[in-house]
């Protein structure tokens, strides 16, 4: 690659892709590229989606899902965001790569380490299968996986266990399981500091975590926060796992709550293994956004007004 790589973000408008947009176009990392394409169906540049600092330059590249080599003329870097609804087009993109130049790709994983799991399940299948097809369509590309844990946001509520209105916490198996959390805005800074490195720098798999702790940690933490009294309880592990686990499902919540208990949501040395030092060493280029900052930002009872069934 050049001295100043190209990239190209696929997503970039989407949930988790604005947020890897972001961190591209805001020093110090927007000095480390020449340009960065955003693969749209969109005829101008969406709101916040300017650079801010004149170093890199910024491309709308409008792409036909039938010529989507033709976008990605001259990318060294391909970053996919594409959601859980896109795997078609997902596919489509990884096809078009043999026909291309890109030398990196990060597939849209940023999330848990799905390849650790003993059970099927319908969403992380699919990204197994784009793997296996990675492999064998672009064994030269540098392939690198990125998983963040749970995303910092959108997770302390009552999908995964966290009643914040009402004060009740309720753990799959032990309630003092570590679990990983990374904030949307720091998985973007990953990706793009990852990107930065020399491409035999780059690792083909990198887990990182802003914070980890345990339901009765972060219990703690919010009830010091304002969340007030929070009761922690445990359900057996066992018995959800194998209930869950009985039919297939599109839908990860419930998986991930078993997977907080098993601690295979564990982004330290004594887990899956942290990445964070490669990214981000001694947090120079930023700190890492915490539990006690979501704590504070939500006085204790982050996503309290949340409409979930009783």
């Amino acid at each position: 690659m050049a001295s100043y790589p190209v990239v190209a973000i696929a997503g970039a408008t989407g949930h988790l892709g604005k947020h890897v947009t972001s961190a591209f176009l805001s020093p110090p990392m927007s000095t480390q590229f020449s340009e960065i394409v955003l693969l749209t169906r969109q005829e101008r540049l969406p709101a916040g989606h300017k650079p801010e600092s004149g170093s890199v330059k910024v491309t709308l590249r409008p792409y036909s899902e039938n010529h989507l080599a033709e976008a990605l003329k001259g990318v060294d870097i391909l970053v996919n965001t594409i959601g859980a609804s896109g795997h078609e087009f997902k596919e489509k993109l990884l096809r078009s790569l043999p026909q291309t130049n890109v030398r990196v790709y990060f597939p849209s994983e940023f999330g848990v380490d799905h390849y650790v799991h003993d059970f099927p399940h319908l969403e992380w299948d699919q990204k197994k299968k784009h793997m296996h097809l990675a492999q064998q369509l672009i064994p030269h590309v540098k392939v690198c996986r990125v998983f963040c844990g749970l995303f910092l946001e959108d997770s302390i509520g009552p999908w995964f266990g966290f009643d914040t209105k009402h004060g009740r916490y309720e753990s799959v198996g032990p309630s003092k399981s570590p679990v990983s959390f990374t904030a949307l805005n720091d998985v973007g800074k990953t990706v793009a500091s990852l990107s930065a490195l020399p491409e035999a720098s780059i690792p083909e798999q990198v887990h990182v975590a802003g914070d980890t702790r345990s339901m009765a940690e972060i219990s703690e933490i919010m009830a010091a926060a304002g969340g007030g009294n929070i009761e922690v309880t445990e359900l057996e592990l066992k018995k959800y796992k194998d209930e869950t686990t009985l039919r297939l499902s599109k839908d990860p919540a419930a998986f991930l709550r078993f997977l907080m208990g098993e601690g295979n949501i564990n982004h330290t040395q004594g887990g899956l293994g942290n990445d964070n030092d490669l990214v981000n060493r001694d947090q120079h280029l930023w700190k890492w956004e915490t539990l006690s900052g979501l704590s504070v930002d939500s006085h204790g009872r982050p996503w309290k007004d949340f409409d979930w069934p009783e």
